[in-house]
C-alpha cells in the first residue's frame, strides 16, 4: 500500500485545553480506518485539520503528492446554500444518478423551498453523492450513517468496498463499523491509541489490554502493602530495642546495636520500594466504558441521579401518598401511572423543587440538568417570536431548531411570526425543539401527546427513542408510554412503587394473580356445590336440613355466575 498521507507531532489547542497531543498515524490507499471516542475528545477537530478547514499549532503533514480530500460533514453543518451549489455544479448528471441508487428521486428538479425542508437522511445521502463524484483520493466521513436508512448504508457500505483510496470514518455505529474498516484509531486524553480489526476487535482488545493492566497494578498494589507491613513491623521491633537500650542494664550496648540495624533494614525497604515505584509505578485504568451512540451523557449511566426514601406528600390533610421509596437512574425510560389526582405532576414538582416533601427525602442529583414540558402550552409569551421565546441566542442552535421545526412540520417562513399566531399542537412541538437543542441530561415530560396529531406523535416518540439521557413521562396515551417505557414508578394505594417492566408486560402480570384467584375461587366453589347436591341426594324434603342446603346451593350458583361474568 502506498502511504498518502504521513501525519507527525499534531497538536492543537483551544485555550487552555489541550484537546490533540502529539497525533501520529498515517493514511494509504485502501486502508479503511475508524475513528472513534466519546463526544468532545477532538474526533471532529483532527477531520477539519486533515481536510484542511481549520489549521494545527503545530504538525508535520507530508503527502505523496497533491491530493484531492473528500469531507463528509455532519448533516447540520451543512447550508441551504451548500445543498444548492452541489445541484448547480452536477452539469454532468453524476450527482443524480449517485442520489437516484440511494433512493432519492428526481433531485435535479429541487428547488430552494424543497431543499429547505430535507430530512437529516436526504442531506447526508446528497452530499455523500456530491462528494463520491468527485473522485478524491482520501475520503474522510464524519458519522455518515446518521440519519440514513438501509437503502443508503448498504448502497455505502457497496461503495466503500470497490472504492481504491484511503478511507478515515468518525463513527458511533458499531454494525457499520464492523462491516467497513479494519483499523480503528481511538482518541482518549487527547492522544490516539492504535487497534488491528473492526469494531468488535477493537473492543475484546481494549477489554483484554484493561484487564491485562488492571491485574498489573492489582500485583503491584499488593507487593507495596507487602514491604510497608514489613517496614512497619521492622519499625516497631526498632521502636521497641531503642527503649529497651535505654532499660536493660548490661544489654544496652546489644539493643543499641538491634535498633541500629533495624533502622538501616527499614531504610533499605523504603529504598527498594522507593525506586520500584519510581521506575514501574503504574497507575489504576481507567474503567471500561462502553461507547454509546450519537448523543453525549456517557459517563454518567447507571447512576442513581434521584432517590426517594419513605416519601410522602400531603395537601390540606390529604395524603396524596406517603412511606414511598424508589430510584432513578441515568438513561432509564420512566413512565409515571396511576389514576387522576394520585399525585404524578406534583411529584414533577417536587423533583423540579416547585413544591415541598412533606416528610421522607428526596434526593436529587447536584449535576442532573432536567427540562420540563408542562401540560400547559400556554405559558410561552404570545408577543414573542420562536428565538425570543427559546431564548435562543447562539447562531448554530437557532439554525437546529428551525431544521428540528421544520421536521416537525412548522416551515421556515413562520420562524419569525409571533407565538401567538400558533396553534396549541405547535406549541408543543417548538417547547420540544427548544428542549431538545440545549442538550439537557433529563427530560420530563407531563402529558407531552397533549394537542399533537398522529404524525407529530409518531416524530416525538421517534426523537425520544434516539435519547440516550433520562427521560420521566406521565401520559395516558397507552402506546405512547408503552412504546417509550421500559420501567414504570406506579401510584397505587396512597404509594409510589418502583416496576422493572413496561406499562403492558405490568398490566399482565397485575392481571395474573387476579386470575388465578378467580380460577381458585371457582374450583372451590363448584366442589361445594358438588358436596351439597351430594347431601340433598340423601334427604327428604321434610327435612330441616334440606332447606339450608337448598339455600347454599343457589347462592353458591350466583357466585359461580358472577365470575362468569367479570371474565
Amino acid at each position: 500500500m502506498t502511504v498518502l498521507m504521513k501525519i507527525r507531532g499534531l497538536k492543537k489547542s483551544f485555550g487552555d485545553q489541550t484537546v490533540l497531543k502529539n497525533i501520529e498515524f498515517d493514511l494509504a490507499t485502501n486502508e479503511r480506518i475508524g475513528l472513534v471516542g466519546y463526544n468532545g475528545t477532538g474526533k471532529t477537530t483532527l477531520a477539519n485539520i486533515l481536510a484542511g478547514r481549520m489549521d494545527a499549532d503545530q504538525a508535520s503533514i507530508e503527502t505523496a503528492y497533491p491530493l484531492k480530500i473528500g469531507y463528509l460533514l455532519q448533516s447540520i453543518e451543512y447550508s441551504i446554500h451548500d445543498f444548492s451549489q452541489m445541484l448547480t455544479d452536477d452539469e454532468s448528471g453524476g450527482l443524480y444518478k449517485l442520489t437516484s441508487q440511494m433512493g432519492l428521486s428526481k433531485v435535479q428538479a429541487w428547488k430552494t423551498e424543497r431543499l429547505r425542508h430535507m430530512s437529516g437522511g436526504e442531506k447526508l445521502k446528497l452530499a455523500l453523492a456530491h462528494i463520491w463524484k468527485t473522485m478524491p483520493e482520501i475520503l474522510i466521513l464524519d458519522e455518515p450513517t446518521n440519519h440514513l436508512d438501509i437503502n443508503g448504508i448498504n448502497w455505502l457500505l457497496e461503495e466503500l468496498e470497490t472504492y481504491q483510496g484511503a478511507v478515515l470514518i468518525i463513527s458511533h455505529d458499531r454494525y457499520f463499523l464492523d462491516q467497513s474498516v479494519s483499523k480503528i484509531l481511538e482518541l482518549e486524553d487527547g492522544r490516539l491509541h492504535a487497534y488491528q480489526g473492526n469494531y468488535s476487535d477493537y473492543q475484546r482488545e481494549k477489554k483484554r489490554l484493561y484487564e491485562e493492566r488492571l491485574h498489573q497494578y492489582e500485583e503491584q498494589q499488593k507487593y507495596k502493602q507487602r514491604i510497608e507491613s514489613q517496614i512497619a513491623n521492622l519499625q516497631n521491633w526498632s521502636g521497641k530495642a531503642h527503649r529497651d537500650s535505654t532499660k536493660k542494664e548490661g544489654f544496652k550496648e546489644y539493643y543499641r546495636l538491634k535498633a541500629k540495624k533495624l533502622d538501616n533494614q527499614v531504610k533499605s525497604k523504603l529504598k527498594r520500594l522507593e525506586q520500584e515505584l519510581t521506575k514501574h509505578k503504574l497507575e489504576k485504568p481507567k474503567e471500561e466504558e462502553s461507547v454509546k451512540f450519537q448523543f453525549s451523557s456517557n459517563e454518567k449511566r447507571g447512576k442513581r441521579i434521584i432517590e426517594a426514601k419513605n416519601l410522602a406528600k400531603a395537601f390540606d390533610g390529604r395524603t396524596l401518598f406517603e412511606d414511598s421509596s424508589f430510584f432513578i437512574k441515568h438513561g432509564e425510560r420512566i413512565g409515571l401511572v396511576g389514576s387522576n389526582g394520585c399525585g404524578k405532576t406534583t411529584l414533577i414538582r417536587m423533583i423540579l423543587e416547585g413544591e415541598p416533601v412533606t416528610s421522607g427525602t428526596l434526593w436529587k442529583s447536584r449535576s442532573m440538568k432536567a427540562a420540563y414540558l408542562s401540560q400547559d402550552v400556554n405559558d410561552l409569551n404570545t408577543d414573542q417570536t420562536i428565538a425570543q421565546a427559546l431564548q435562543l441566542s447562539d447562531r448554530d442552535k437557532t439554525a437546529t431548531v428551525r431544521t428540528i421545526l421544520a421536521n416537525m412540520g412548522i416551515k421556515e417562513n413562520r420562524f419569525d411570526r409571533p407565538i401567538g399566531t400558533f396553534s396549541l399542537g405547535e406549541r408543543t412541538r417548538i417547547k420540544l425543539a427548544g428542549m431538545i437543542v440545549k442538550d439537557y441530561d433529563i427530560l420530563i415530560l407531563d402529558e407531552p401527546t397533549n394537542h399533537l396529531d398522529l404524525p407529530s406523535r409518531e416524530q416525538l416518540e421517534e426523537t425520544l427513542l434516539e435519547f440516550q439521557g433520562t427521560i420521566i413521562i406521565v401520559s395516558h396515551d397507552v402506546y405512547f408510554m408503552e412504546k417509550l417505557c421500559d420501567k414504570l414508578l406506579v401510584f397505587e394505594n396512597g404509594k409510589v412503587q418502583r416496576i422493572e417492566r413496561g406499562l403492558k408486560d405490568w398490566q399482565n402480570k397485575k392481571e395474573k394473580p387476579k386470575t388465578e384467584h378467580d380460577e381458585a375461587e371457582r374450583l372451590r366453589i363448584e366442589t361445594r356445590m358438588t358436596a351439597v347436591l351430594g347431601e340433598l341426594a340423601g334427604l327428604s324434603h321434610e327435612d330441616p336440613r334440606y332447606h339450608e342446603l337448598d339455600q347454599e346451593f343457589s347462592q353458591l350458583l350466583k357466585m359461580k355466575q358472577a365470575l362468569s361474568n367479570e371474565k
